[in-house]
């Protein structure tokens, strides 16, 4: 469930889960609206520590802190400056990449980088260096982020910039080195609010890698939903859909009259009670039936809307709900080229497991980005939801962290809730200069959460 506070009220311990909605802990939420009340929230934090939060859309535990304070920064969503002609903004880090595209595709500029919810915020996208469907291009968040302003845990204020060991660190750093207050971001030019999109099924998982392989350099952004349902000589089988962004030749008459209009629509909520059990593999398996068969075998030139083509399931409030009490678990690795026989296992395991995963997505990724903590590296990524209550799941989702490690791949940190520690440094090779950049920076530990003391981020194990 989501935590609010205001300024008007005394903080309160309330319960606060990421967005799978497992393992909810209790916190003392404060909602600074000024600069100065986000300082005296960390100095206030307690020997617990605080972590920053946004909107609240990582799944597992990052934005948590059992017995301590989370630091809500949506209280602080201004943006002060667009300059419309070179191309970037400067905001405060509780704007929403939603606010952002509001405010900008009018303007003719987009965010350089989203991912599959444009309701996360500007700190957020840094904290978890957040990657899309065009990382094979443009890489990730950070690569766009000129500079920030980051609160560090003796309550001053730096002025980061690209390029140091404090932006390296703290892109992917999941709010563990201080509290982003302000972002500069260069944009990406667009004309039109409309994509244009191309469909084709791949029949299974080797024909879906051929395809990406020998086209994704010309696709600013593309991206596979896979069935990890089908079995047999039907594995991995997917629909790979691809877009750029459309030309106003391209739009009919009638929108090229206000050809950056942005107007997302929204479908009622789900209820707030869904039965556990909903998602089962029959009811999973029927829907990635249809959903295959209803794609077409190639179609070019789609129209579609931004949130149509970035976040469909945007238009479905609190969406998270269909999966039960119990909540999700979303699993994302990624493996680098060369290492296709290892995902080939991991699909093939899934799909004998038969894992009740109704959104599954693979992508190819570009550059390693700079941040030390970064998720992205040149390779295979894939995502997907799995229930909660599933028999078995953990020790499942362990064997299978095994192969990535084994690899010399990783898992990502913003998905994650439920990674052993003892893999974290097989996975991400900088996180010794992590550990000791934030124990110079942060010697007392006053920011923790959940995950940073599961994955024991204090200090080497």
């Amino acid at each position: 469930m989501s935590a609010e506070t205001t300024s008007e009220t005394a903080p309160e311990i309330t319960s606060v889960t990421g967005w799978g909605r497992t393992a909810p802990s209790a916190a003392r939420l404060v909602r600074p609206r000024t600069y100065a009340e986000a300082v005296a929230a960390v100095r206030d934090c307690g020997p617990r520590g605080g972590i920053p939060r946004g909107l609240g859309r990582a799944y597992g535990d990052a934005a948590q802190n059992a017995g301590g304070s989370v630091i809500d920064v949506t209280g602080l969503d201004r943006i002060h400056v667009v300059d419309a002609g070179a191309g970037v903004v400067l905001c405060d880090a509780g704007v929403s990449l939603h606010r952002l595209m509001q405010v900008l595709l009018p303007l003719g500029w987009f965010v350089p980088v989203t991912p599959g919810t444009r309701y996360v915020t500007v700190g957020g996208a840094i904290g978890a260096d957040i990657h899309g469907k065009n990382h094979h291009v443009s890489g990730s968040f950070a690569r766009h982020v000129l500079s920030f302003e980051l609160l560090t845990a003796d309550g001053t204020i730096h002025t980061v910039d690209q390029g140091t060991d404090l932006f390296d660190a703290t892109t992917g750093g999941m709010g563990l080195t201080g509290v982003v207050l302000t972002a500069r971001i260069r944009l990406q030019p667009v004309r039109t609010s409309l994509m244009s999109v191309d469909t084709e099924r791949a029949r299974d998982l080797d024909d879906l890698m051929a395809r990406l392989t020998a086209t994704d350099h010309r696709h600013r952004y593309s991206v596979a939903w896979i069935d990890l349902l089908a079995r047999g000589a039907a594995t991995g089988r997917a629909v790979l859909t691809r877009g750029e962004h459309a030309t106003p030749a391209a739009l009919p008459a009638r929108a090229r009259r206000d050809p950056l209009a942005f107007r997302p629509s929204r479908l009622p909520a789900a209820p707030p009670f869904v039965p556990s059990g909903l998602l089962t593999r029959t009811t999973v398996g029927l829907f990635n039936e249809l959903w295959y068969r209803r794609a077409p075998r190639a179609r070019s030139g789609e129209l579609q809307s931004i949130p149509a083509f970035f976040h469909p399931l945007d238009g479905v409030p609190h969406w998270n709900r269909v999966y039960g009490r119990d909540g999700f678990v979303q699993y994302q690795f990624v493996v680098g080229y060369g290492q296709e026989d290892t995902l080939r296992r991991i699909v093939q395991r899934l799909a004998d497991r038969r894992c009740p995963s109704f959104l599954a997505v693979l992508k190819r990724f570009g550059d390693a980005d700079p941040g030390w903590l970064s998720f992205p590296r040149p390779g295979w990524t894939l995502a997907l939801d799995i229930p909660a209550g599933l028999p078995g799941l953990g020790a499942f989702l362990d064997e299978l962290d095994e192969e990535v490690a084994a690899a010399g791949g990783r898992v990502s940190l913003a998905k994650d809730s439920r990674l052993r520690p003892e893999l974290l440094g097989a996975m991400y090779p900088r996180l010794d200069d992590f550990r000791a950049l934030r124990a110079e920076l942060d010697p007392r530990g006053v920011f923790v959460s959940d995950l940073a003391r599961r994955l024991n981020f204090q200090e080497s194990p």
